[in-house]
């Protein structure tokens, strides 16, 4: 009779057991969350030939973009669901103070309605753009391979809806202090047919499409989010503050803080995508292939900012810099 091998239970959390101690907070409810990546010939564990599981063995782990083990992926700054709520339940305290303040203060009475004219051009369509940016993260959480970059893009997904929200306040506001000009009524159309815009429709309209998900990162994080922030958070608010709009000046400010964020963990896992000997490659193919229609983009946005001469220029320089600070 053969001998019965009793097998020794694991123990709790036992894929993190390899480093030895207690595991952190974000350890435990962050890496190793995905159920798709158990067998790759079938994600979902059903028919290979479905369809879900053909998308996902062909965008996720089809990719040309590799690495050995996606899961040793981290968030620098260890973010999870709880620190993020208490983090921008302080952003968010923030900014609706500076809505009480400036609302107080009748700082809409205040405004030229020359520029009010430019913020129903400019601004207040961008819940359009935001809401691209929202969409975007949410398919590459989707896609990725591993949870802990899921849990980035999520995390960036509600920050971007949190950025739509805030213009849709100032929407609202502007509505009521300027009933004239078309606020809450007619954005949809510039954003559709004004030069300005039409730049950034293309460009997150073709982002929107890409299937890959290191691609659609790669289109999304290091080229789309970066010229939005710097033409259309960056730039916008400079031209605000020259026009006495103190107010989306700041909230524009706050909103970096955001994308700064979002740029430290697309740097990281960068850093870790190019351990990997010929993914250097891959990725500069996809930012060539993007890069002309972020410049484009800029080009339209910033060439309607009349008062920020250089606009333009700085604004395709930042993001070339943020790009080069990645060793791309």
């Amino acid at each position: 009779m053969s001998e019965v091998q009793i097998l020794k239970p694991l123990k709790t959390w036992s894929h993190l057991a390899a480093r030895r101690r207690k595991p952190s907070e974000y350890e435990i409810v962050s890496t190793n969350l995905h159920y798709n990546d158990r067998d790759v010939n079938a994600p979902y564990e059903l028919d290979p030939d479905l369809a879900m599981n053909q998308w996902c063995k062909k965008n996720t782990f089809g990719s040309p973009l590799k690495h050995d083990d996606w899961n040793a992926f981290r968030d620098p700054e260890e973010v999870v669901y709880r620190s993020y709520n208490m983090m921008q339940d302080g952003q968010e305290n923030y900014v609706f103070g500076l809505f009480d303040q400036f609302n107080s203060r009748e700082h809409d009475k205040s405004l030229d309605p020359r520029w009010a004219g430019t913020l129903v051009r400019l601004y207040t369509p961008v819940r359009y753009l935001f809401h691209t940016v929202q969409m975007a993260s949410a398919y590459v959480g989707q896609m990725a391979p591993a949870s802990t970059i899921t849990n980035c893009n999520y995390f960036q997904m509600a920050d971007s809806y949190r950025w739509l929200s805030h213009t849709a306040y100032r929407t609202k506001e502007l509505s009521l202090a300027f009933s004239d000009k078309g606020f809450a009524a007619i954005e949809r159309n510039y954003w559709e047919t004004d030069t300005a815009w039409q730049g950034f429709r293309e460009l997150m309209e073709k982002v929107l499409v890409t299937w890959d998900w290191a691609e659609a990162f790669v289109a999304l994080n290091l080229v789309a989010k970066p010229a939005i922030d710097e033409a259309m958070l960056r730039k916008l608010g400079e031209s605000a503050r020259h026009n006495g709009d103190m107010l989306l000046g700041l909230l524009n400010d706050a909103q970096l803080i955001d994308a700064a964020r979002h740029r430290r963990w697309a740097t990281a896992l960068v850093k870790m995508a190019l351990e990997k000997p010929g993914n250097l490659e891959v990725i500069k193919g996809w930012i060539a292939k993007w890069e002309p229609l972020a410049d484009k983009a800029i080009e339209a946005y910033c060439g309607a900012l009349a008062d920020v001469p250089d606009a333009t220029e700085s604004a395709k320089l930042a993001t070339r810099d943020f790009r080069r600070s990645l060793g791309l």
